[in-house]
């Protein structure tokens, strides 16, 4: 079996990123791989609803702004062009599966915060991206700073 060639890296952007950065980038390095990160944002009408009575269209931007300037930071550290960072709307697993598949990548690294009990069963976005990725996914175990 050779090695993977295209990584894409799905944060978001928590304290606990820099460490399925860091995985990211020592599997990248070890197989001479190109690296692209993303950050999904759901819209603020999936959060609430879209039962709230006001105008989300500015603070759904402030996010946007706030989430690309966090992926650029990131980014710059590794080297990662501009072309290969991505800030889009829309639910997680379906985006992080339509960039993979757009980008052609064979391998998508993503954060799993080991969830038990009710929280598992109800599903999360690691669970959502394995269960129906074209290609192989590593489910990074993070730890919070207080474990």
């Amino acid at each position: 079996m050779s090695g993977y060639n295209n990584i894409l890296v799905g944060l978001d952007l928590s304290e606990e990123s820099s460490q399925v950065l860091e995985r990211a980038a020592q599997i990248a390095a070890h197989n001479n791989a190109t690296m692209s990160l993303a950050h999904i944002i759901e819209p603020l009408t999936f959060a609430y609803g879209g039962d709230v009575p006001m105008d989300l269209s500015e603070v759904q931007e402030q996010l946007q702004n706030q989430a690309k300037e966090q992926l650029r930071k990131a980014a710059a550290n590794l080297n990662i062009p501009s072309d290969r960072q991505h800030v889009v709307l829309g639910q997680p697993a379906t985006e992080i599966h339509r960039l993979a598949e757009e980008s052609g990548c064979d391998l998508i690294v993503i954060g799993s915060h080991g969830r038990h009990g009710l929280a598992l069963l109800l599903g999360s976005t690691a669970n959502g991206v394995l269960h129906g990725a074209g290609c192989d996914v590593l489910a990074v175990r993070v730890h919070s700073p207080n474990e």
